[in-house]
């Protein structure tokens, strides 16, 4: 099941608000915890029990690890390590298993032995709801937060349906707090509404139809490639996964707000950052900031010299393009990041800053880069990654246009130009501008909405299903 569907709309979400506004406070992490169960399990109930048994891994093993945390350290880092194996060989086994079979199957004496296992699928969200798990269990080793002994609330914060099957990736410590008490109010629930509201507008409107025109510039490049079919190509996929990811997380944290939880923020407008290191500053935050701090400080960060730094930046990316995806074109992916932000760290960041032609510099930078990126994420054939990224160069092309793509440019503009604005800052701006001067103005803002709500719901409604992109991961 996912947000943008009827049946959630106008079914699950409904019901899910009047069954938790019904019961009493302190049963409604109860509720929240069946409910996620029921919204997990709609698509693929056998998968509920890996999710479970995650979960209790990581409750039971939670017991011995605030016990021993100051009293023996190395007892309580050894049911650390049981946690985090445990866990970590869901992860691996489910995404990960007929990758490794597959390029071993390559090697000569292994050809014809090993086999990829039939029917093995990834459980949706595994990724996202893994590393939740792990930041408990991390963070109660360290001492940031207490042992959660309610398996009730523990599980509901692990399987919370709102940001579930795409994150963000919420961190324990973030909302231990609030599985205890949590604030519902009017204001927060219209908050929510507003906010989920605008993520789904993001999704549909937006994301939806660029993906549309980005499938269909496709096949007409795999016809007649061009330059600016490439460039085209290159634009609506980063538009795309913007609006849709973006979205997402608008939607999650709309969702947690109706429900009392205030979730940390996963965007802030990455398409106006000054180079690619600013942009994964802004981009999907809560995954940099978990490797950030599990992964890339523990193993030295940047207080054990350069050159240790950019080995542990190499781990870090590797492992980033590995979590999004058991492929190769991941792999190359996060290899990418990594060379242009060791790069960036080296030299080229000092540069940008020194004046207002170099800061323009860095930002056009940072845009082609993470346009040439999207396309080796979204090819696992990497020869059609390649052959787009040299179409931008007019390698491999026709010439620089077509009739064909010369009228889509002139129908898709409008939705192009929408797009571009609709990424940065300046719509919320205006609109809080509008309010200060004219404060009779704020009645736009509910109407705004409810038109937005209305034509998307149309819009969804006449459309074929569109998952989210970051579902798959």
């Amino acid at each position: 099941m996912v947000f943008s569907s009827t049946i959630f709309l106008f079914g699950f979400l409904p019901l899910s608000l009047l069954i938790y506004y019904i019961m009493p406070l302190k049963g409604r992490n109860l509720a929240l915890f069946l409910l996620s169960m029921v919204f997990y399990g709609f698509g693929e109930p056998t998968y509920i029990l890996v999710m479970l048994f995650s979960i209790t891994v990581a409750y039971l093993t939670g017991f011995p690890i605030g016990k021993y945390r100051e009293s023996d350290p190395t007892k309580a880092k050894f049911w650390l390590i049981l946690s985090v194996c445990l866990n970590l060989a869901m992860l691996l086994f489910f995404k990960y298993t007929n990758f490794f079979i597959e390029n071993l199957a390559l090697i000569p004496p292994l050809a014809g032995v090993l086999e990829p296992i039939d029917g093995l699928t990834l459980p949706i969200g595994i990724s996202f709801y893994t590393f939740q798990i792990m930041s408990y269990s991390i963070d109660l080793y360290r001492g940031a937060t207490d042992t959660q002994r309610s398996y009730i609330s523990f599980g509901a914060y692990v399987a919370l349906f709102p940001q579930l099957i795409a994150g963000p990736i919420v961190r324990y410590r973030d909302v231990d707090d609030q599985l205890i008490t949590r604030e519902h109010s009017v204001d927060k629930f219209a908050s929510g509404v507003s906010r989920f509201t605008v993520g789904f507008a993001k999704k549909i409107l937006l994301g939806d139809s660029l993906a549309a025109i980005y499938a269909y510039l496709g096949t007409v490049y795999a016809a007649e490639p061009s330059v600016l079919t490439a460039w085209l190509l290159v634009l609506t996929y980063t538009l795309h996964i913007y609006f849709d990811f973006s979205g997402y997380s608008d939607m999650a944290i709309g969702l947690g707000r109706m429900l009392g939880f205030e979730f940390l923020e996963n965007f802030n407008y990455p398409y106006l950052a000054s180079s690619v290191t600013d942009f994964w500053r802004r981009w999907h935050i809560s995954l940099s900031s978990w490797f950030r701090e599990y992964v890339y400080i523990p193993l030295g960060g940047n207080r054990k010299g350069l050159s240790r730094q950019f080995i542990n930046m190499g781990v870090i990316w590797f492992l980033t393009g590995f979590w999004h995806g058991a492929a190769w074109n991941f792999i190359l992916w996060g290899v990418f990041y990594f060379i242009f932000l060791t790069l960036e760290k080296a030299f080229l960041l000092r540069w940008f800053e020194k004046n207002t032609v170099t800061r323009a510099l860095g930002h056009i930078w940072a845009l082609v880069l993470v346009g040439i990126g999207w396309m080796i994420f979204d090819h696992t054939d990497l020869s059609e990654a390649f052959a787009i990224m040299g179409g931008m160069l007019g390698i491999g092309t026709v010439g620089f246009t077509s009739a064909t793509v010369s009228y889509e440019l002139l129908r898709i503009l409008p939705l192009l130009a929408v797009s571009v604005v609709a990424a940065t800052p300046y719509p919320a701006r205006l609109m809080a501008k509008l309010e200060e001067k004219a404060p009779r103005a704020a009645i736009l803002r509910p109407i705004l909405i409810g038109l937005a709500l209305l034509i998307s719901v149309a819009y969804m409604v006449s459309g074929t299903f569109s998952p989210f992109l970051y579902y798959i991961f």
